[in-house]
């Protein structure tokens, strides 16, 4: 769906220094929004052309108000095209094309972990949210940079869910000092012992949801494995068109006879279950 968004709320998200923003539309593609999609928002500079940038941003969902018709968006300034967007301002429209690509399937029950690397942590708030109102159990493992942007990325918000949360920085203002998949490994122990044998807990009661960078995606889907626990990730990836023409964003997939296949992370993800993502080859 192409369609333009009033946006409503564009503000700073925490610490400025953080260049974290959040963006509210009103519009309605929130009627039929899934947790993991995503929209392409375009970016203008008006000031040189009416086409450029060229190519749309992608941004997953943080947040669907199906009632209000608003879906949030939260980013970090990191480039050209995100400066742009930056400078939108309330009451303005913004073109925007979605909802795309395929989000998380909820589990029917059990307990759902969320695996969180950085700003890898917004799509995952409103699948908790889908989770939480499903009756599901659900967990939070979240590692950043530091407790400044913890804080501003959300954490308040999270905390307000009354969920248990495993927080890990890297200077270790916050939480552990160190990894998050550190966290994981050590909550799948007690849970599952050193082994794969399970003890209190059984692997088809567990799901796992990550987002964020690669290489941590790659830890939390080995580590999981070991434990026979599912779980879906979220890949990242440049993109051109974002509806599957371009074949920008082609990613390496083994399927269940071990044969490679490649698969659009727009169109056919982003999420994809991790067992069957090829890490080492370039998504």
């Amino acid at each position: 769906m192409l369609t333009e968004g009033l946006v409503v709320v564009h503000e700073c998200l925490g610490d400025d220094q953080q260049r974290l923003r959040r963006l509210v539309l009103k519009g309605p593609i929130a009627k039929t929004a899934k947790a993991g999609q995503f929209v392409a928002v375009q970016v203008q500079d008006a000031s040189i052309s009416s086409y450029d940038p060229l190519l749309r941003r992608p941004i997953s969902f943080a947040e669907i108000s199906p009632d209000q018709d608003e879906i949030t968006l939260l980013y970090r300034i990191q480039g050209r095209g995100t400066e742009i967007l930056a400078r939108a301002r309330c009451g303005e429209k913004i073109s925007v094309m979605g909802p795309l690509g395929n989000g998380f399937t909820l589990p029917e029950e059990g307990e759902l972990w969320l695996v969180a690397g950085g700003i890898g942590i917004f799509p995952l708030y409103p699948l908790a949210q889908s989770a939480l109102a499903k009756g599901l159990t659900v967990r939070l493992f979240w590692g950043g940079e530091n407790q400044s942007f913890l804080s501003s990325a959300g954490l308040s918000a999270w905390q307000a869910l009354g969920l248990p949360i495993y927080l890990s920085t890297l200077d270790g203002t916050l939480g552990n000092k160190g990894l998050v998949t550190e966290q994981v490994q050590e909550q799948l122990s007690q849970l599952f012992g050193k082994t794969k044998q399970a003890n209190d807990s059984s692997p088809g009661q567990i799901r796992v949801a990550t987002c964020g960078p690669k290489k941590m995606m790659q830890a939390v889907t080995q580590r999981c494995m070991n434990f026979a626990v599912p779980v879906q990730v979220s890949l990242e990836e440049r993109m051109g068109c974002a509806v599957g023409a371009c074949l920008g964003c082609v990613c390496t997939l083994v399927d269940a006879a071990g044969t490679l296949i490649h698969k659009k992370v727009c169109q056919d993800g982003p999420v994809f279950r991790g067992e069957e993502v090829v890490w080492d080859e370039s998504c």
